[in-house]
C-alpha cells in the first residue's frame, strides 16, 4: 500500500519509527514534508500528505503532531480527505469502518511508539463497512460541494 507520512517537529521523532515499521511490512512509504525536527509549522505537512492523497499519489496518510488535531482541522479542508484524531485503536478501527477515514491522525505527545504502532496497524487492517454508512460519507461529500447533505437519501 501506498502511505504518506507527514509530521511537524513534535511528531518527526515518531514518523521516521513509523516509516520504517510500515516499510518493513512492506508498505510503500513518503515522508512528506520536513521531518527533520526543526521547527514547522502543522498546516504545512496536513497540506503536503492530504494534496498528495487527493491527486490520487499515495492511498492513505498518517500525519503527527503534538496532539493530532491541528493536522486534523488542517488536513480537512482539503477536498476529499476524511481525517480522524484518534486515541486508541478502537477509534481508529471505527474511523476506517464506519467513516471511510482516509487520513489518521495522532499525538505524539499522548502516545508512546508501541501505541501509535499498533492503532496504526488496526487502522490499516480494517475495511470499510459500506452498508449504511456509505450515505453518510456520500452526505459528506456533498458538504465538500457546498450542497445541502440533507438532500442525499437512500
Amino acid at each position: 500500500m501506498k502511505i504518506g507520512l507527514g509530521a511537524d517537529h513534535r511528531g518527526a521523532a515518531s514518523i521516521k519509527l513509523l516509516s520504517e515499521k510500515l516499510r518493513s511490512e512492506g508498505h510503500e512509504v513518503q515522508i512528506l514534508g520536513d521531518a527533520s525536527g526543526e521547527p514547522c509549522d502543522y498546516p504545512e505537512p496536513a497540506f503536503k500528505v492530504g494534496n498528495a492523497l487527493a491527486k490520487g499519489q499515495i492511498e492513505l496518510g498518517v500525519l503527527i503532531c503534538g496532539t493530532g488535531i491541528g493536522m486534523s482541522i488542517a488536513a480537512n479542508k482539503v477536498k476529499g480527505v476524511r481525517a480522524a484524531n484518534v486515541h486508541d485503536e478502537i477509534t481508529a478501527q471505527l474511523s476506517r469502518s464506519h467513516n471511510n477515514s482516509n487520513i489518521l491522525c495522532l499525538s505524539a505527545d499522548l502516545l508512546g511508539q508501541r501505541l501509535i504502532e499498533k492503532i496504526v496497524e488496526q487502522w490499516i487492517a480494517t475495511p470499510f463497512a459500506g452498508g449504511r454508512h456509505t450515505r453518510r460519507i456520500e452526505k459528506i461529500t456533498a458538504i465538500e460541494h457546498e450542497k445541502d447533505p440533507g438532500s442525499i437519501k437512500d
